[in-house]
């Protein structure tokens, strides 16, 4: 028998998609803990358990009078994964967007780490590089390389040591590549690109130049924004005629 916990879970996550899909806009009222509570077969405290879930994400704000649903805008960043997973292919608008964000918080912390870094930590940063270049034979496959990026990444952060910048930077990497995962989307990356993003990044290390390592930076995240584009619209166009031979 599931616990309460999962079951309040199960109930959030399912309001949550409503909300999202807009089947209860921003204004509306949800229905009472009692209406939710015969329709989901459940206890009025897994209800309220799981209002207070949707509250957390900024979804609704419980009142007195009961729950009413609030902007999108107003959500915490909890709910980019689920808007990206609402269907079979994610939004690529959404996407860019992300990418366009998460381009200046990289670019931003490869400059700073980069700036920052003691002799130490450039050999650290030097030998990552060394690493990624090793296994540039993979350099396609995106699962294969993830690892390898957020190590890189990872090590940047740490030393740019930006603990907002750094909490951001996780919560969008890990709702967004998990999602490319889940549905299949594979950026079809130019090697020339990425040899040439990984040799002016080593030029940025041994000068120590913390912009052109910012800008190298930019600069890749706008080659894997075209590759991603690139590769949703395929995606979309892959499942539009699978529907219409299945029809």
């Amino acid at each position: 028998m599931p616990s309460s916990n999962t079951i309040s879970r199960e109930i959030a996550n399912i309001l949550r998609d409503e909300i999202l899909r807009q089947r209860y806009r921003s204004g509306d009222r949800l229905p009472s803990e009692r209406d939710l509570a015969a329709r989901f077969d459940a206890s009025r405290g897994a209800v309220r358990e799981a209002l207070s879930q949707l509250e957390q994400l900024g979804l609704i704000n419980i009142q007195p009078g009961g729950a009413r649903v609030q902007s999108v805008n107003s959500a915490s960043l909890a709910v980019l994964g689920p808007l990206l997973a609402l269907d079979d292919h994610p939004d690529s608008l959404l996407v860019d967007q992300f990418l366009q964000t998460f381009s200046v918080l990289a670019s931003m912390t490869a400059k700073n780490a980069v700036n920052a870094a003691s002799p130490d930590q450039l050999i650290q940063l030097k030998e990552l590089v060394v690493v990624i270049e090793r296994h540039c034979s993979d350099f396609n496959n995106f699962e294969a390389m993830q690892p390898l990026w957020r190590e890189l990444l990872d090590a940047m952060s740490t030393i740019a040591d930006n603990l907002v910048v750094r909490l951001i930077s996780n919560d969008l990497k890990t709702q967004l590549v998990d999602q490319m995962m889940k549905l299949g989307v594979r950026p079809d990356l130019k090697r020339g690109s990425i040899d040439k993003f990984l040799a002016t990044l080593k030029v940025s290390l041994n000068k120590q130049d913390g912009e052109l390592a910012g800008k190298a930076m930019q600069n890749h995240f706008e080659e894997i924004r075209a590759g991603v584009g690139e590769a949703i619209r395929f995606k979309a166009g892959s499942l539009r005629n699978e529907r219409y031979g299945a029809a």
